[in-house]
């Protein structure tokens, strides 16, 4: 599948990443790698398989929630470069 480089920028800005225009073109070319093999899963025959959500009977293994006391805000923040009352101050992503 040919992807264009618009595609490739509009992907990049959901994702929330900055990539200059050689990351870009590098990602292009894996990106339609990536989809070549999905497409290519299309020619499986998958008739009579029914569906599965776990072939393998897993169990959840997590533990039972208990409450407990969390942090306050002073010790959450205590170690942030920057805060703003009982908030972390962050740059923006990307501009």
């Amino acid at each position: 599948m040919q992807l264009s480089p618009e595609d490739v920028a509009h992907v990049a800005l959901l994702a929330r990443l900055g990539l200059s225009e050689a990351e870009q073109e590098r990602l292009r070319a894996e990106l339609e790698a990536i989809l070549d093999h999905i497409k290519a899963l299309d020619a499986v025959g998958i008739e009579g398989v029914g569906e599965t959500a776990q072939v393998t009977g897993l169990v959840n293994v997590w533990r039972a929630d208990e409450p407990r006391p969390s942090l306050d805000a002073a010790a959450a923040l205590g170690n942030a470069p920057e805060a703003d009352g009982a908030h972390f101050v962050v740059g923006a992503i990307q501009e």
